[in-house]
């Protein structure tokens, strides 16, 4: 990369610190800070959400998978929109009952503190480890560029994202999100306009992909990496669970102003990532036409080394802009999350005097915590990673997959689900059954993701399932 490259990526950089610190200054309460007051737009909160989920996985794994695939992984979107729907329907309501800070403090009103304590962890633990993945995914083309090694990268990735969440708050997160996506997607963009003209331009690369049997969607064979079954069931229960129980998601719907707001952002957020997936597996489809996918480098390395070999000057800063951005943007949401959660499903429950002013002191001083574990967690994936080809999108989702069963499985017990019981047991699930169940999901869904070859698709459904059952087992034992 050249001087104007580097100039691009700085120049982003610094933008991004400038509207972090610019809105730092807004934040005066707590619910300010967490939830920009509840006075942010529909429609950013939709861009952020899409860029929250998207990370730095979509803009690097997503192209190696077309590009030592298909475009099967797409069917994985097409559930998450279903899961979305769903959650607009039945599950948003109950976050807008009210004044809710977090995801989890449903179940406390259902099901007592301790419950609401529990799941809390469930999720602390779920991001902190599903967005190390991330981070560290992000400081690959950082490396790359700089000819830093990966642990120096990771530690200036998650610094400089670190500085201005842990000072702006949510809305700093939100507005630097918009800001992130549209560099990204201009990264995407750029790299279809270099590639398709060394395969022969779009006609010509699309019609060999064709023949080549890439571009097939649609896989109804159960034991395919992706199949349509698995995308549609597994995608949009991964999608409910993610959007509907997991707080780095419902944070940014609760700061939309009305419910109504809130599910126009969230189901348009589906509709984009639709769009955004199939734009980044044609960049994947177009390298391989290209000649640029070759069988020795990892996947998730195929879309950083073209940039850097092949794209001219400024145009490689910025696509490498796009994956650092794309990087920043979940990273930042975790820590605001974290934070979030921290204080005030534990922190705040433990000390319920606590008044406005110090639930921000002690969300400030979490969110420089969280920053600090979520930087030492990517530096444990790096060395985990070594030597592998699985792609970073597929792991990091595999670790979220494992616990979100839990998580959505208590939040569907907090309804219907849970007060069915009465006619077998006598009595609805208490909150020791929630946590119960929660807690046999959990560990049995650790077990089948690493130490089998189930896919994450699934593990989500049977975690679901598992803890709504085993809540339904400890309810009717305990009237027995």
């Amino acid at each position: 990369m050249g001087a104007l490259d580097h100039a691009v990526v700085v120049g982003y950089l610094l933008l991004t610190l400038g509207v972090g610190f610019a809105l730092a200054q807004r934040a005066r309460t707590a619910e300010d800070y967490f939830l920009g007051a509840r006075q942010l737009p529909a429609w950013a909160v939709m861009l952020s959400v899409v860029a929250t989920e998207t990370s730095a996985l979509t803009v690097i794994s997503v192209p190696g998978i077309a590009a030592r695939g298909d475009f099967g992984f797409l069917q994985l979107a097409f559930g998450y929109l279903l899961g979305r729907i769903a959650v607009a329907a039945w599950l948003l309501p109950g976050y807008f009952s009210g004044q809710q800070q977090t995801a989890y403090e449903r179940l406390q009103r259902r099901f007592g503190v301790g419950t609401r304590r529990a799941l809390s962890v469930v999720f602390l633990v779920t991001r902190l480890l599903a967005d190390g993945v991330r981070l560290f995914a992000g400081a690959i083309p950082l490396a790359l560029v700089t000819g830093w090694d990966a642990a120096w990268a990771i530690a200036a990735l998650g610094a400089l994202t670190l500085l201005y969440t842990a000072f702006g708050g949510l809305r700093a997160v939100v507005w630097t999100d918009v800001l992130q996506l549209a560099v990204f997607v201009a990264g995407g963009v750029a790299v279809l306009w270099v590639a398709l003209p060394m395969a022969g331009g779009a006609a010509e690369a699309f019609a060999r992909a064709a023949e080549a049997g890439k571009l097939q969607l649609i896989h109804l064979e159960l034991g395919a990496p992706y199949s349509l079954l698995a995308g549609l069931a597994g995608g949009a229960l991964l999608s409910a669970a993610s959007h509907g129980t997991d707080h780095i998601i419902v944070q940014r719907l609760l700061a939309t102003r009305s419910l109504s707001q809130a599910r126009w952002a969230l189901v348009g957020s589906g509709v984009f990532v639709i769009a955004q997936f199939a734009l980044f597996l044609a960049v994947g489809t177009a390298l391989w036409a290209a000649g640029h996918a070759p069988a020795g480098p990892r996947g998730d390395e195929l879309l950083p080394r073209f940039v850097l070999e092949h794209l001219p000057a400024g145009l490689a800063g910025l696509v490498i802009a796009g994956v650092l951005a794309a990087a920043m943007s979940t990273v930042s949401s975790s820590i605001s999350a974290l934070a979030s959660s921290m204080t005030h499903d534990l922190y705040a429950t433990w000390r319920p005097q606590a008044d406005g002013a110090q639930l921000l002191r002690a969300g400030r001083v979490f969110a420089w915590l969280w920053g600090v574990l979520l930087t030492v967690t990517a530096l444990g994936f790096l060395v985990l990673a070594g030597g592998r080809d699985t792609p970073v999108v597929v792991l990091a989702l595999s670790v979220a997959s494992a616990t979100y069963g839990a998580l959505l499985g208590a939040v569907l017990l907090s309804g219907p689900a849970g007060r069915m019981t009465e006619r077998f047991a006598g009595r609805p699930v208490a909150g020791r059954d929630v946590i119960a169940g929660a807690a046999v999901s959990v560990l049995a869904m650790l077990a089948l993701v690493a130490g089998t070859r189930l896919s994450f698709l699934w593990a989500v459904p049977a975690g679901t399932l598992l803890c709504v059952g085993v809540a339904w087992a400890a309810a009717l034992l305990q009237r027995r």
